[in-house]
């Protein structure tokens, strides 16, 4: 029989989004069409569409650490996205669970508040981010209200990134990723990478669309999907930055709100191949 080599293993540890469109749901979608296999732990369970997030439920600690043993003792996992954690509680049990293992690439998009202004952390779990997940991750990927949120900062412009970025830096992580899709009367949408050392700006056209639902989460998992293929960070990103634009440009005008981006807009729908073995009543 054919064999397939196996393609490389990526995990996601957020929260299920009812809608398809961005947490868990967008994880998996990004990770697989940037060419890995994705696994999840869920940390939550939300109720919502394009419109808005109408309810959340967290998930028991043990069940998330009982995912967290099936999937990571189990896969070659070679990189971890982490997006909506919820809680300080989940945060300490996943850091708890993360650092009684060997070090995994991490890359932490640092989920606060829905487009619809629902709060995804607790605010008491905030510093808790702050000071026991930032300094594990190999990459943070805030767009600019988490940075500013981060903190407690105005972030605007492309200088107020980059300061961003070396302050977030100092909290410990490996590389700062501010995503600059919010930036006002820009014509590019431009990131600003930041290593300790260098900046990289990374940029792409601006798309006019409403239809930008989980586009930070598609982003991240991106990231760690290239990340899992063994890249350096730099071309991790311009990867992922590549994929996500045109995710952005072929986005889904699904629901009444926020479509969802295209998360395959490079495939085509399976058809039956000629040479399908043929189906036959029984004689």
């Amino acid at each position: 029989m054919p064999t397939t080599t196996p393609k490389p293993v990526a995990c996601t540890i957020a929260g299920s989004d009812s809608g398809g469109g961005a947490g868990i749901q967008a994880d998996l979608k990004s990770m697989e069409a940037n060419g890995v296999f994705g696994t999840s732990i869920i940390t939550a369970i939300t109720a919502q569409n394009t419109e808005a997030v109408t309810e959340a439920q967290p998930v028991a600690l043990d069940l998330i650490s009982a995912q967290m043993e099936a999937v990571l003792s189990d896969f070659p996992v070679a990189a971890i996205k982490t997006g909506m954690l919820a809680t300080a509680d989940i945060i300490e049990r996943v850091v708890d669970e993360l650092e009684q293992r060997d070090a995994y690439p991490l890359v932490v998009d640092p989920v606060m508040i829905s487009k619809s202004g629902y709060e995804l952390l607790a605010p008491e779990a905030v510093a808790t981010l702050r000071n026991r997940l930032l300094p594990l991750a190999t990459v943070i990927t805030p767009n600019l209200h988490e940075a500013g949120h981060l903190l407690d900062a105005t972030v605007r412009t492309e200088a107020d990134m980059r300061d961003a970025a070396r302050t977030l830096f100092d909290m410990g992580p490996a590389a700062v990723l501010i995503k600059g899709g919010h930036l006002a009367a820009t014509d590019d949408a431009v990131d600003v990478l930041y290593d300790g050392t260098t900046f990289h700006a990374v940029r792409a056209p601006r798309i006019d669309t409403p239809h930008t639902h989980g586009t930070g989460c598609t982003y991240a998992s991106a990231i760690a999907a290239h990340v899992a293929h063994g890249r350096a960070l730099p071309a991790a990103v311009r990867q992922a930055k590549a994929y996500v634009t045109k995710a952005i440009e072929q986005a889904l005008p699904l629901g009444s709100g926020h479509g969802p981006t295209n998360h395959f807009f490079h495939c085509t729908p399976f058809t039956e191949p000629a040479s399908s073995p043929v189906v036959s009543d029984a004689a």
